[in-house]
């Protein structure tokens, strides 16, 4: 699989992106339990939780924009379909297909949103289960101009709700030495983003914003890694948890059923 090493993609390969790694990496593992049947998960990316998907799946589909990426997962998982598509709608995938879907860190880039979740509600199976994630806005440290837009927990609810016939909304959450590191991230950027006195970061148009956010965040990320090696090494996904409590959790983690 190609190095991906951008801060939004984040790396399983780059030391300083560990724990964000591990926070993501954490749906996965969480979501595997709920996981059965037919399986479509929109946005595999560079395949991060994969395996875990693939072997909890009776059959497991991936979607991703990006041709480059489905066509190596399709060589390294020959078991699985990869498809490559800009979503939504979920084009020429039937009603009722999937038994599960899952989606982490995808909402926040979609524009239409609720267009979104109505096809993930279409392309289910009665009494099927969609499980999503995204960063839950109250916890978020600056403006990230790759997102459309971000959520507060009520916010995602009442829109989930909207489609499903039952929502709960649960959260990612760290313990200590997660939220240890999550407190020194949040000074770093006040260190940095105190310079922006006149608010550029949430006046300018987000395109603008993608090279210079990109650059200091993998500078600061690499600043944590120097500063506290330990920590940032040794935080793994042991270390996040579900938390019922959405609204005080990193991400929000919410099961959805149809």
């Amino acid at each position: 699989m190609s190095k991906v090493s951008t801060t939004e993609i984040t790396s399983d390969s780059i030391a300083s992106d560990n724990p964000i790694h591990q926070r993501l990496l954490a749906a996965y593992v969480y979501a595997q339990p709920q996981i059965e049947g037919e399986l479509l998960e929109i946005g595999c990316g560079t395949g991060r939780g994969l395996e875990i998907l693939v072997n909890a799946a009776d059959h497991y589909t991936g979607i991703d924009k990006y041709k480059s990426l489905t066509e190596e997962l399709q060589k390294e998982y020959p078991q699985a379909k990869f498809i490559s598509m800009h979503i939504p709608p979920l084009k020429d995938i039937a009603d009722n297909s999937f038994d599960t879907v899952v989606s982490f860190q995808v909402i926040e880039h979609i524009k239409d949103d609720k267009t979104f979740l109505k096809e993930i509600h279409r392309v289910l199976k009665p009494g099927g289960k969609a499980i999503i994630s995204t960063p839950n806005k109250k916890m978020t440290l600056t403006r990230n101009p790759w997102h459309v837009r971000e959520y507060f927990a009520p916010e995602l609810e009442e829109l989930c709700k909207s489609i499903f016939s039952k929502v709960e909304a649960n959260g990612i959450a760290g313990n200590d030495k997660v939220m240890d590191y999550h407190d020194k991230n949040r000074e770093s950027v006040k260190k940095i983003t105190r310079f922006d006195i006149l608010n550029l970061q949430y006046r300018l148009p987000a395109p603008l914003l993608r090279i210079p956010y990109e650059f200091l965040n993998r500078l600061n990320r690499n600043k944590l890694d120097q500063a506290d090696n330990s920590l940032v090494k040794s935080i793994s996904v042991a270390d996040y948890f579900v938390n019922e409590k959405a609204e005080e959790s990193l991400d929000l983690f919410y099961t959805l059923t149809k």
